[in-house]
């Protein structure tokens, strides 16, 4: 087992206290963050996006910081501001919680455009400027977002260079009948409600080491040419597709290789195959394609048409 399939291992026991069917979406979030990149979680209300976030959360690092979104949630909410200080008479900076190892942004579309914008350079460069002054964030800075489906209200839609900034969108489907049931008979006592008896996860099981040691290993994961050649591929043939408007951007072909070389790693591989791409592709390109008018009327989304795209591409022998 190597450094890698023994993270996940523990990731996987730590959550399935708490999240029960999911192992999926726990091994989505686990080869982004090893990635280093950030995740969107989008899903109806009530299907525990959030406490799959928070577990993770304190299962990786041990502590994190919580953003709610709302209509008048303000920028500086969540990267802070200068405050002047009469005792030292001079403005003096107080963090908001983007100063953090990872942000859980809770229903990040119900907060405002404006707003949503304080997030680009953060996630994009791991800093922030606030009254012209440039601020690092920690190097393990991640940004773990849920979102409801643009048909709810009172919600706005994330622009394409938000979306491009996130990794991965994962889609948290309604579960199974038995993990269902699992669910309604550890949650279900009243004495429950408060969250108190909500079972936590090991606290900051996973340590700097751990997660050094897991990205050198997907780092000594080979990518050949040919592989290499067909995320170009598919990212070209986004770009040229006739229903697309908008295609796979380059920040999006190397997420892809990124996501592809750690997913390798986790099934024990020593090297990529396209078997690996096509596995988080459904997680890295859906929601970076924006489609035209005449694909909507036709009833397409862009999960449609990146199955399209991965039967179009020819795959390398």
């Amino acid at each position: 087992m190597n450094a890698l399939e023994a993270l996940e291992n523990d990731i996987q026991q730590d959550l399935g206290a708490t999240v029960f069917g999911q192992h999926e979406l726990v091994r989505a979030l686990l080869v982004a963050v090893i990635a280093r990149g950030h995740v969107l979680l989008e899903g109806p209300p009530g299907l525990g996006k959030t406490l799959l976030a928070k577990s993770l959360a304190r299962a990786l690092c041990g502590r994190f910081t919580r953003v709610q979104g709302t209509a008048d949630l303000m920028p500086a909410d969540i990267i802070g501001t200068h405050v002047f200080d009469e005792a030292s008479a001079k403005f003096t900076l107080h963090p908001g919680p983007v100063f953090t190892e990872l942000l859980l942004v809770d229903e990040i579309n119900r907060a405002s455009p404006k707003t949503q914008s304080a997030l680009l350079q953060a996630m994009e460069e791991r800093q922030v400027t606030i009254d012209r002054q440039t601020y690092r964030l920690p190097a393990e800075f991640t940004v773990v977002a849920t979102e409801n489906p643009h048909e709810f209200e009172g919600t706005f839609p994330l622009p394409e260079s938000q979306l491009d900034r996130f990794m991965m969108r994962i889609e948290v489907g309604y579960p199974s009948g038995a993990d269902e049931r699992r669910v309604l008979e550890r949650y279900g006592a009243l004495a429950g409600t408060d969250g108190a008896a909500t079972p936590a996860p090991a606290q900051g099981r996973v340590t700097a080491e751990t997660m050094a040691a897991a990205r050198e290993c997907a780092d000594q994961v080979h990518v050949s040419s040919a592989i290499l050649d067909y995320i170009l591929a598919l990212a070209q043939a986004s770009r040229t597709h006739a229903q697309v408007a908008l295609g796979l951007s380059t920040r999006g072909a190397l997420a892809m290789l990124r996501a592809a070389r750690v997913q390798a790693g986790l099934r024990g591989g020593k090297f990529v195959t396209p078997d690996d791409v096509k596995r988080v592709a459904r997680w890295v390109v859906p929601h970076r394609l924006a489609l035209k008018p005449e694909a909507l009327l036709e009833t397409l989304d862009s999960r449609d048409l990146t199955t399209a795209l991965l039967e179009r591409v020819a795959v390398p022998r």
